[in-house]
């Protein structure tokens, strides 16, 4: 309520110079637009600030059992630049990324990494998955969370760098080979890649474009195929793609673009990553008819080191396994299981009352 109060007095205040312009003249568009544009301005900064007190949520409910940090990375210069010669054109684009290395972690050791790209069209790697983090480091994994191009929080300019399915994954691939050139402790040859949704996507076309960098690989609820995507979402949503820089056009106007996105159409770029793949028949935002089509395409490319599970109308819709109840709890183990036997984690969970505790402090 204190929200839509505090909006209605921003709009009165951005709007009462226009308010005498006549309806229909240029002058009342014009004012319009503005308006639009201040409060899409004020969106961005209000999820800058969002974002700066999640981050400090992150020390209050895992600074216990992990050592965080977020540090300030590159990769690839954009796809499209507005000016191609103007000042710093070219150059690679700035990004944060998360750090949760395990309190108990022994400098002289070597660890394995858990690279954790997050969902969202638009969105970030916030406190949603604090009992996730709490059960990987617990673990013994060291984890790294991109905050790749199109993230929120970090306002207009980065939010509009969206480059979904494009140079996002090589900013996700980036904080890998960061981790790697900056800490000791991290074992290059035990890195894994795990996510959900648009972050499953971007664990699929990791595997797919850098199979000799990833050990293993889960992909929950994965976004797999646009096309299908655009057809069974609403226009606001088809918006969110024609409207990015890197694609330009609808599908209708270039299935070319969307099917070289789709990793369901470029399933024959997998290699041999084992990948564990989830979906759930009742999940709300990636119809399983997505994942449905990965999985058939992988069959039909006689791809083999690949297994999957489509749980049945599973509580929690999208977030099914992401859940704090028991049954997703024990889901979960059948992922830690998949990891842990690639990745040999110096302590893994035996049993589901292992990750109950790390996770959420008692049994």
């Amino acid at each position: 309520m204190k929200k839509t109060i505090l909006l209605i007095v921003v709009f009165i205040t951005l709007a009462f110079p226009y308010l005498s312009a006549q309806p229909g003249s240029t002058e009342l568009m014009n004012a319009i637009d503005r308006v639009n544009s201040r409060f899409e301005n004020l969106n961005h900064r209000l999820d800058v600030i969002e974002k700066r007190i999640d981050d400090v949520q992150w020390f209050n409910r895992v600074g216990d059992v992990a050592f965080i940090d977020k540090v300030y990375i590159t990769g690839p210069p954009l796809a499209k630049e507005k000016n191609p010669t103007g000042q710093g054109a070219g150059n690679p684009l700035k990004f944060w990324t998360y750090i949760f290395i395990p309190r108990d972690a022994d400098p002289g050791k070597k660890y394995p990494l858990l690279v954790f790209p997050h969902g969202g069209v638009h969105a970030n790697f916030d406190t949603y998955y604090t009992h996730i983090i709490r059960e990987m480091v617990s673990q013994g994994y060291i984890v790294t969370a991109a905050e790749y191009r199109g993230s929120t929080g970090y306002g207009a300019s980065m939010y509009n760098n969206i480059d979904y399915g494009g140079l996002e994954v090589q900013d996700v691939d980036a904080s890998r080979q960061y981790m790697i050139d900056n800490y000791n402790i991290v074992d290059k040859d035990r890195i894994g890649i795990i996510g959900w949704s648009h972050g499953g996507y971007i664990a699929l076309f990791n595997i797919f474009e850098y199979p000799q960098n990833y050990k293993v690989a889960f992909t929950g609820v994965p976004v797999s195929d646009l096309i299908a995507r655009m057809g069974y979402k609403d226009q606001q949503y088809r918006d969110l793609f024609s409207g990015q820089a890197a694609i330009g056009k609808p599908a209708d106007e270039n299935v070319a673009e969307y099917r070289k996105r789709s990793p369901a159409w470029q399933v024959s770029k997998y290699q041999n990553t084992p990948l564990l793949i989830h979906s759930n028949t009742n999940d709300e935002d990636v119809n399983v008819l997505e994942v449905e089509h990965l999985i058939k395409s992988l069959k039909a490319e006689g791809k083999k080191n690949f297994s999957y599970e489509i749980f049945e109308n599973m509580p929690g819709g999208h977030s099914f396994d992401r859940m704090d109840y028991m049954a997703a709890k024990e889901i979960r183990m059948k992922i830690y299981n998949h990891l842990n036997k690639y990745l040999n984690p110096p302590k893994p969970f035996k049993s589901v009352k292992d990750l109950q505790k790390a996770g959420y402090g008692f049994n």
